[in-house]
């Protein structure tokens, strides 16, 4: 169907060959049509779309309208497929964009070019907060009273504290045995949702939770979902916003679902289209090694956008080789630990229009670029660290110049996943080995390990003597 004539938004397939319409009404996670992802859309010239993006500034002079105060919405202009005073907000968005010269150092550039969005400063201590937004506000207007997810922690984590806080849904969340780090559960549990643990992996009850979402006709908000996009999109807003409407060089992103890598490249490509930004920023992914199908596809199966035509054979011989050896992905980054990314045609995408990298890095480069970063103050999940070992990697290559400005995205707080950060520092090798060295971490190159000493005062003085 094509958009009623008094909308302004509206849905279209990806694939353009199909790039079938469909009403904002309808709840998509795939056009019906070819199975292709599915965008929100928007016919901008019949929009108020600001003449520069300096006009959102004056959001924040209304900071007690909590439309203005929410990070997400005061960029509504840019995201408009509901009227703004129907979009649901927690407080979300309040995140920093900081300089850190500490981690500058250890990758490779120069003072004051890294600077770190820190996202763990999100209600829920992720990035995920920002795309819960953008699902929740389509789940009210099409009248949803429950949703469901499948998650490694942050998305449960997100919407268990979107239905708690709003009670306009109940929550159902998937997680895989063992695939969740207690931090996340926690919150889950707390929150009241009705948690679902299958035997399998974040892959095994992605699969599941479509089908019992479509068989009970539950809403479902992971990034498949283009209205989770949406609000993701924010992210790149706020760093524009922090950086003087000025364009970064560089985004560095994790590479896990590829919802956060798609939708800043969406971000960024409707910014230019608009006119809104003179040049687009270059975007490097970063997979965790023991979850690497991006890199995989795209490095040695040479797997790319290709006008919208990307090749679905090798995407589903590369599975079917993935199934038949039983590889399973397997990392500390739990929050990354995909093997089947739902956005990996939409990843390809914003690879094109960004002039994007991929890499993998293994789980010893995450902890210690995590340490590095933890050292200056800002304390990260391990797979937020994977795009400052990804930085560091593309350095080394010659791939980013130490002059130019990098900007690597921090998904999650430290206390998503308290334990890794306890084992890289701990003095007790058995924690070590068991959390970490199962994984393939042989040393904690920054450790920051614990001083034993007597409980005597003339000990503990000659201690702290010693080591401050």
């Amino acid at each position: 169907m094509t958009p009623s004539t008094d909308q302004f938004a509206y849905q279209q397939c990806i694939a353009p060959d199909c790039a079938a319409t469909f009403g904002i009404e309808e709840v998509l996670v795939a056009c019906p049509q070819c199975g292709g992802l599915i965008d929100a859309a928007y016919e901008w010239d019949r929009l108020p779309v600001p003449g520069s993006l300096r006009v959102l500034e004056a959001q924040w002079a209304r900071r007690s309208n909590p439309h203005a105060f929410s990070g997400v919405w005061r960029f509504h202009d840019l995201l408009p497929f509901a009227p703004v005073e129907q979009c649901v907000t927690v407080g979300e968005g309040q995140t920093l964009l900081l300089p850190s010269d500490g981690a500058a150092e250890y990758i490779g550039v120069r003072p004051g070019r890294l600077l770190l969005q820190y996202e763990g400063m999100n209600p829920s201590g992720s990035f995920k907060d920002n795309g819960m937004a953008g699902a929740f506000t389509h789940a009210r207007l099409v009248g949803a009273d429950r949703a469901a997810c499948a998650s490694t922690g942050n998305t449960s984590a997100s919407l268990s504290l979107y239905c708690s806080v709003t009670r306009l849904l109940k929550a159902v969340i998937f997680i895989g045995s063992g695939k969740i780090s207690y931090g996340k559960l926690s919150q889950a549990l707390d929150f009241g949702a009705l948690t679902v643990q299958i035997n399998g992996d974040f892959d095994d009850a992605m699969a599941r939770v479509k089908e019992v979402s479509q068989q009970l006709g539950i809403y479902l908000v992971n990034s498949v979902n283009p209205f989770r996009l949406e609000g993701q999109k924010t992210i790149m807003f706020r760093v524009l916003e922090a950086l003087g409407w000025q364009v970064p060089d560089w985004i560095i992103v994790p590479g896990g679902n590829l919802g956060n890598s798609s939708a800043f490249g969406k971000a960024f490509h409707e910014l230019h289209q608009l006119g809104l930004i003179p040049r687009i920023p270059r975007l490097a992914v970063i997979n965790a090694a023991g979850a690497n199908t991006l890199f995989d596809l795209v490095h040695r199966k040479g797997l790319h956008w290709n006008g919208g035509r990307p090749c679905r054979d090798a995407v589903a011989q590369f599975y079917a080789e993935m199934d038949a050896a039983g590889r399973r992905a397997s990392t500390i980054a739990s929050a990354i630990e995909i093997n089947r990314p739902v956005n990996l045609t939409k990843c390809l995408r914003a690879l094109e229009w960004c002039n994007g990298v991929v890499r993998e890095v293994t789980d010893q480069e995450i902890l210690d670029a995590k340490a590095r970063v933890g050292a200056g103050g800002l304390g990260c999940e391990p797979a937020s660290a994977a795009s400052v070992a990804g930085a560091k990697n593309l350095v080394e290559e010659g791939l980013i110049d130490p002059g130019e400005q990098v900007v690597c995205v921090l998904t999650g707080h430290q206390l998503k996943d308290p334990t890794a950060t306890v084992a890289y520092h701990t003095t007790d090798q058995d924690m070590f080995n068991k959390v970490l060295g199962s994984r393939g971490v042989r040393r904690a190159a920054f450790a920051n390990r614990a001083v034993m000493v007597p409980n005597e005062l003339d000990e503990i003085v000659k201690a702290i003597r010693l080591y401050s």
